[in-house]
């Protein structure tokens, strides 16, 4: 493993320790030099990856709604209970989740793979404990909740993407957009190899962990929670705030209606078939809207992650990297002197990993 410090400036802000409360100015990503990614990271801007997590729908629905669905899991709603992170600053919280998410997608190789050893050691700091009902240990970096955390992202930023936005991705795009998925893998403890590589092997995972997932009154307090958008998001601009509340509560209901009806029965959430109908067209002109110009996506963007901004800036501004190519994680980790996330979780595990200072 190397032993060369990293460059802070390939880190996202969540984790160089400067906190999200000071960052939220997303206008000054429309002004002044923005500094180009080192090259196109795994995937770039021709891939079906690409175009899915760029759309307005990814930030404000899709990975929403991953973080709400995530909770069904007993040992990741433990582990997540434990900190309580999500009630005592969620907004911090989804942002560097959101700020890791978009780094995989549009990041640099470098960013990418330094972010990844990152995570991996904040997870073993801050993911370890006994889960409450089975009295059985958790771990966050496990490969099967890994797994877990990484699919149920990638499905629900595609499902609100086809249901919330432009709509269904061929068979030849999703089976791309899947590929794509399994190579995101290898920046996490999960095999790849698991990674199903269609939408009816998406299908076919959910319906084998299904048996596994539950909704204790901590399972569904959080879900209840992370569902309203006043928790996530900050405060509206000045000019939106006489909509904000309509927008939150139209957001909530969009959100809401992708989610199966086997799972919010889990987390006693409710909601009207025709509320599901209604909203959904409303929700569609909303981001068709914002989608329509590249600056105006940025600064939704940077407004909800501050923490992502830097890595999506370049991209939305259509900046050239310094290397245009794309590479594969195996490369990048040996490029970089970076560890895998399996090496950094065993050297966790032998006690021999670098210290990290995290951030807020």
């Amino acid at each position: 493993m190397s032993s060369q410090p990293h460059d802070p400036a390939r880190l996202p802000p969540a984790w160089r320790g400067e906190p999200t409360r000071h960052r939220r100015k997303p206008l000054r990503w429309l002004r002044g030099r923005v500094t180009p990614a080192g090259d196109y990271g795994f995937f770039g801007p021709d891939a079906v990856a690409w175009r899915v997590w760029m759309y307005p729908t990814s930030a404000v629905c899709g990975f929403s709604r991953s973080v709400v669905i995530e909770e069904l899991d007993p040992f990741l709603v433990a582990a997540v209970d434990r900190t309580g992170k999500i009630y005592r600053d969620p907004r911090a919280r989804y942002d560097h989740t959101l700020a890791y998410f978009s780094t995989v997608i549009v990041g640099d190789s470098e960013t990418v793979v330094k972010s990844a050893e990152v995570l991996v050691k904040i997870h073993a700091t801050q993911g370890r404990g006994i889960e409450p009902v089975s009295g059985l240990p958790y771990d966050a970096n496990n490969p099967d909740s890994q797994l877990w955390i990484l699919l149920t992202a990638w499905h629900s930023i595609l499902y609100c993407y086809e249901n919330l936005g432009p709509g269904p991705l061929t068979d030849e795009e999703d089976r791309e957009y899947w590929a794509q998925c399994a190579i995101a893998a290898q920046l996490q403890t999960c095999d790849p190899a698991k990674v199903p590589r269609s939408r009816d092997g998406v299908r076919a995972y959910f319906e084998e962990v299904r048996p596994r997932l539950a909704a204790s009154e901590t399972t569904q307090a959080a879900m209840r929670y992370l569902l309203e958008p006043r928790h996530i998001y900050p405060p509206y601009p000045r000019i939106l705030r006489p909509g904000g509340w309509a927008l939150n509560r139209i957001f909530r209901a969009a959100n809401l209606s992708t989610i199966p009806h086997w799972q919010r029965d889990l987390a006693d959430l409710r909601q009207s078939w025709l509320v599901d109908v209604l909203v959904r067209p409303l929700a569609r002109l909303i981001f068709r809207l914002v989608a329509a110009n590249d600056r105006v996506k940025l600064v939704l963007l940077a407004w909800i992650s501050p923490s992502a901004a830097p890595v999506l800036a370049p991209a939305l501004r259509h900046v050239p990297p310094e290397r245009p190519e794309t590479t594969t994680p195996a490369a990048a980790f040996a490029r970089w002197a970076v560890p895998t996330p399996l090496e950094v979780r065993a050297a966790v595990e032998a006690g021999t990993a670098r210290h990290l200072t995290l951030g807020d």
